[in-house]
């Protein structure tokens, strides 16, 4: 989640390489204490990355990109200000010092007036002290368990494997927020609040805030949601789709939800179809299905320059077994693997001949597919898709280029191990 636009010491998409930490320019063997590449402090010591300005859309929208904390920053500087209504949907709303800084906060704008409303994932949530939602609620901030996980709590019947895996933020009608990010230490590092001596491993994640007209759809999806948390029926309700092909403005949201015909695996095979000259894809989860590997397969053989970013480590180690299955077949067209080393790897982006960007809460796996509500942001902006490939550079740094020739030669139990996993990814 982001929202306002922080100044910036340089027009430039990425950093300048001459100002990075010589460290992070090494091979991905690099030696002990170097940077991480992940923005857990103000300023770009720690990646070397610096914000972009944001990106202006016809309508007058701007778009801002943000990396790792300084998306949380934003956020709760967005909730700071808020005047009169804050829009939050999270998967996980963590019982740790972050999350208590956002349920304090969150609770403070309530109890002056503010409207506040908050829905979170009863999975996501499932390790957060209770009481800390039961005093948001004494404060008066409206709130909202989805899906709850103890079947005597649930109004409307139990579904258990359906999740809100959405990150949302909306604050005034007038200022949205994004992305991967959920509300919890390992994601904001110290911009929200000084972590201490506290041991975190975080994560990189990716984010973007919009200013103006663009947040309106974001408004309405957290309306659907909101309508169907409250009121149960049919889950097709938290469902909202809007200019997701792009017949009407640069901006369009999908907010997917599991059922038969979900527009999202069709929208992402025909954006990979339909790419002329490069994919660029970050992904924290990937175990695609057969339709979307070959998606990747056939652009690759028509020319496409296709290159994945997937993680080096995972909180879900089986399915980097899962995607590692996948590698060879991709490498054999052409297709460029990166293993993001030293963090996990959470987020969820997508660039098509660097002007059209796809970002959100969205996985290339099956849940995120078939059985999870999921958020993503589709900006068909040449400006903005440059900026994105500029992240994607700055990842590289902090990467492992996966090699066709040493990894054809890799063990067979660990082919036997992969082919197995791959098997089963629909039910990871």
């Amino acid at each position: 989640m982001a929202l306002s636009a922080p100044p910036s010491t340089t027009d430039s998409p990425h950093a300048d390489p001459a100002k990075r930490d010589p460290r992070v320019l090494d091979s991905p063997n690099r030696a002990a204490g170097a940077s991480p590449g992940v923005n857990i402090s103000p300023g770009s010591d720690d990646d070397g990355w610096e914000v972009p300005p944001p990106v202006q859309l016809s309508d007058g929208t701007k778009v801002q990109l943000y990396k790792d904390g300084e998306a949380l920053h934003a956020a709760y500087n967005a909730i700071a200000h808020a005047e009169r209504r804050i829009c939050l949907e999270v998967y996980i709303f963590a019982d740790d010092d972050t999350g208590r800084a956002f349920s304090e906060l969150l609770s403070k704008k309530a109890h002056d007036g503010v409207f506040v409303y908050v829905i979170y994932d009863s999975f996501g949530s499932i390790n957060s002290n209770r009481k800390m939602f039961e005093d948001m609620r004494r404060f008066g901030v409206r709130m909202r368990e989805f899906h709850p996980m103890r079947p005597w709590e649930c109004q409307y019947g139990w579904r258990p494997f359906n999740r809100d895996h959405r990150k949302l933020l909306v604050v005034d009608d007038q200022l949205a927020g994004m992305g991967g990010l959920n509300v919890g230490r390992e994601y904001a590092g110290s911009w929200v609040i000084d972590t201490g001596s506290a041991a975190t491993e975080f994560w990189r994640d990716n984010a973007i805030g919009i200013v103006g007209p663009g947040a309106a759809p974001f408004l309405r999806s957290f309306a659907r949601t909101w309508k169907y948390a409250t009121s149960a029926g049919p889950i097709r309700r938290a469902e909202f789709a809007h200019n997701v092909r792009g017949e009407n403005g640069e901006l369009g949201v999908l907010a997917s939800v599991p059922t038969m015909n979900s527009p999202l695996r069709p929208f992402l095979c025909d954006l990979l179809s339909g790419a002329k000259k490069s994919i660029d894809m970050t992904m924290a989860y990937f175990a695609p299905d057969d339709d979307l590997i070959q998606a990747l397969v056939r652009a690759a053989r028509r020319g496409v320059r296709v290159r994945l970013m997937l993680p080096g480590r995972s909180d879900v180690k089986l399915l980097i077994t899962a995607a590692h299955w996948f590698y060879e077949c991709l490498m054999d067209v052409g297709v460029e693997i990166y293993e993001r080393q030293c963090v996990i790897l959470h987020a969820k982006t997508m660039c098509v001949d660097e002007s059209i960007t796809v970002i959100g809460s969205t996985n290339l796996d099956h849940r995120s597919v078939e059985l999870n509500c999921e958020l993503s942001a589709i900006i068909r902006n040449a400006q903005f898709g440059k900026q994105m490939c500029g992240l994607f550079e700055n990842d590289i740094c902090f990467a492992k280029r996966i090699m066709p020739k040493e990894w054809r030669h890799r063990a067979w139990r660990d082919r036997c191990g992969q082919w197995c996993v791959s098997r089963m990814r629909y039910l990871l």
